[in-house]
C-alpha cells in the first residue's frame, strides 16, 4: 500500500539553500513590502524598541510573517544559560553564537514555506564576521538589515523599564549605543525612532523597506 499523501503544507527546507535577494513584483511599479515576502534583519541596542517593532510589524503584515526574537530562543537554554551580564566569557559567547544558527535556521525554514519572516538582534558594525557576515551565511544574501538607532536618551529611557536579565547597566547601554554609532556611513538604512511610536516606527520601517526592495543594499 502506498504512504498516505503529505497533507500538513509542509515543504521541505532545500539544504544549504539560503534566501535569494527579493525581487521587486512588476505590479504595481512601486514594490509594496507589506505583500511581498521578505527577511528582515532589525538592528539595534537593547533598548531601541527592536521587539516590539519586530512584534508590530509582523503582526500588521498583508501575508504570513513570523518573529524570531535572538534573545528568545538564546533563552531556551535554562540549566547552564550563560548570562553575558555576570561575565562575558566562551560560554555565552558559544550561546550566542547557537542562538543565531537556530534562528538562521528558522528563518529559511519559514521562507521556504511561503512565509516571511523578521529578526532582531543587537549586531555590531566593528565585529562584520560575527554579525552581519553571520546573519549573510545563516539566512542568505536577500536578507534586508535595517539599524533602529533611537538617542542615548532615549535608550536608557527604555531601558530602564527593562526587567531580569534583559536590563544593562547605564554604562552598558551607553558603551553598546556608541559602538551602534558606527553604522552611520555604513549605507544601512538607519532609522532614529526617537519621536516615534511603535506603529509610526513600523511604518516608516515599510518605507524603508520599499526602497530596500527596489535597490537591495550593499553589504
Amino acid at each position: 500500500m502506498p504512504p498516505p499523501p503529505d497533507t500538513t503544507g509542509h515543504v521541505t527546507l532545500p539544504p544549504g539553500g539560503p534566501v535569494g535577494i527579493p525581487s521587486a513584483p512588476q505590479a504595481p511599479a512601486v514594490p509594496d513590502p507589506t505583500a511581498t515576502t521578505l527577511a528582515v534583519l532589525l538592528i539595534g541596542p537593547a533598548g531601541a524598541g527592536k521587539t516590539s517593532v519586530a512584534k508590530y510589524w509582523a503582526d500588521h503584515r498583508r501575508v504570513p510573517t513570523a518573529h524570531i526574537s535572538l534573545d528568545d530562543v538564546r533563552e531556551w537554554v535554562r540549566s547552564g544559560f550563560a548570562d553575558p551580564q555576570t561575565g562575558w566569557n566562551d560560554n555565552s559567547e558559544a550561546q550566542y553564537r547557537l542562538a543565531r544558527r537556530t534562528c538562521g535556521f528558522a528563518a529559511r525554514n519559514f521562507l521556504a514555506n511561503g512565509i516571511s519572516c523578521i529578526l532582531d538582534d543587537a549586531v555590531f558594525p566593528d565585529r562584520p564576521v560575527v554579525g552581519l557576515g553571520g546573519w549573510k551565511r545563516h539566512v542568505g544574501p536577500g536578507l534586508l538589515p535595517v539599524v533602529l538607532l533611537p538617542g542615548l536618551d532615549v535608550v536608557l529611557e527604555r531601558n530602564a523599564e527593562r526587567s531580569g536579565n534583559r536590563r544593562l547597566g547605564d554604562e552598558e547601554v551607553a558603551r553598546i549605543h556608541g559602538r551602534m554609532a558606527g553604522w552611520y556611513g555604513s549605507g544601512l538604512p538607519i532609522i532614529d525612532n526617537s519621536q516615534l511610536d511603535v506603529p509610526e516606527t513600523a511604518r516608516v520601517l515599510d518605507d524603508v523597506l520599499t526602497r530596500a526592495i527596489a535597490s537591495p543594499p550593499k553589504w
